[in-house]
């Protein structure tokens, strides 16, 4: 089992899992994080501290599509241990559905 990072994070980009991951399995784009799926140690201290709950087991239903992304990206974005700021907007977007379509990025961070 590992976790991903799925759509509810894109343009919210909160990062307050960052801070408790214990193998910095984190990797961040312009729009949001993801987790590289061969890193993650399964430990699920991520999950519980997204306050939009994008962070999701692979064993959810229908989460294949889900790893596959994260894996994708996880190895174009750069990794990040430490917590960033989040984006000034992102309260508005946490409760928007469907964003992969209408609003992902695949640009890696700029920080």
């Amino acid at each position: 089992m590992t976790y991903v990072v799925t759509d509810p994070c894109i343009k919210c980009k909160y990062q307050d899992c960052v801070e408790v991951c214990p193998v910095d399995c984190f990797y961040e784009g312009e729009v949001m994080l993801v987790i590289h799926p061969d890193e993650c140690i399964d430990c699920g201290v991520c999950e519980p501290e997204c306050p939009v709950e994008a962070i999701l087991p692979d064993t959810d239903e229908d989460m294949e599509k889900w790893v596959q992304f994260n894996r994708q990206y996880s190895v174009a974005w750069p990794n990040i241990s430490r917590k960033g700021e989040a984006p000034a907007d992102a309260d508005q977007w946490k409760d928007v559905k469907g964003k992969l379509e209408s609003d992902f990025n695949p640009n890696p961070s700029k920080r």
